[in-house]
């Protein structure tokens, strides 16, 4: 029996509106909806359902994403995406680890939701023009116009130093071992004076609720989580298609990504609020 494209292209779909939508359990409803939508189509008449697929759950995307919008408003503190468990492979292709990185994620945020899905579907699935305007109701020159916005913005606030897997790992042991002893000034020594932690504990558990600047004050607020708590456990894992790491402060989880750059953290994004710390037990299925 020929599979069913809608489980063909699972993956792929999943991607798609987690990448616009920055979490898991909101694309998994999407994704619902959008089965709902396909099975009621006579699909003897869809002479591509993988891009019929896409432009199913681009639009059931948008839609949420209008509703979060306004709902992250009220969020408490900061808003940070629902980190993902992925195998290494994922990072093998880099393009694809690249577009659902913590970092990258982040920055989709500061987009608006027409302008999220364009660059989501152009710039990572490089879709044509023509079958993206289909996808969110505007004309392929519309589209044009929003895709040159969207890219330009990004471009502007991304990371733009690259490093290799193993540097990557190398500066993550580090920094895990340094959270594990609670020693200050060796987590300052791999920090970069402007590092910048971002903590999200949405209300439910305790976290800044503005971005934290500067090697001194990060590193003082980690290291006390041992000095206060006693017990922290610490241990590197594949969030994202990038070593990063689990933490647990006597029995409380929480996920950290970093952004490396010339061998410093300058970026550290902590999730602390327990729904988005669901999907680290098993991996996420993702493809381009």
């Amino acid at each position: 029996m020929t599979q069913d494209p809608f489980v063909a292209h699972r993956n792929l779909l999943f991607t798609v509106a987690y990448e616009m939508l920055g979490s898991a359990a909101d694309a998994e409803d999407v994704l619902q909806e959008s089965w709902l939508r396909w099975a009621d189509v006579d699909q003897a008449q869809v002479n591509d359902p993988r891009a019929y697929l896409v432009r199913i759950v681009t639009r059931q995307a948008l839609n949420r994403l209008r509703t979060l919008s306004r709902s992250r408003v009220d969020y408490v503190g900061e808003w940070l995406p629902e980190p993902l468990l992925t195998s290494p492979d994922v990072a093998e292709d880099v393009e694809l680890a690249e577009s659902v990185s913590m970092a990258l994620l982040t920055v989709l945020e500061t987009l608006g939701p027409t302008e999220r899905a364009v660059f989501v579907l152009r710039e990572v699935f490089d879709m044509p023009y023509g079958e993206i305007a289909e996808a969110v109701g505007k004309s392929a020159v519309a589209v044009r116009q929003t895709a040159r916005r969207a890219r330009e913005h990004v471009a502007a606030r991304r990371p733009r130093v690259q490093v290799s897997r193993s540097e990557q790992q190398a500066v993550v042991e580090q920094f895990l071992a340094a959270l594990r002893t609670g020693q200050v000034r060796e987590l300052m020594e791999i920090m970069a004076p402007d590092v910048v932690l971002v903590a999200d504990g949405g209300g439910i558990a305790a976290a800044a609720l503005a971005p934290l600047h500067g090697a001194e004050l990060v590193a003082a607020v980690l290291g006390r989580a041992n000095q206060v708590k006693g017990v922290v456990e610490a241990m590197p894992l594949w969030l994202n298609g990038a070593p990063a790491g689990r933490i647990e402060v006597d029995g409380e989880p929480a996920a950290v990504s970093l952004v490396v750059e010339d061998g410093l953290i300058t970026r550290v994004y902590l999730v602390r609020n327990p729904r988005k710390l669901t999907r680290l037990d098993e991996p996420a299925g993702l493809s381009r």
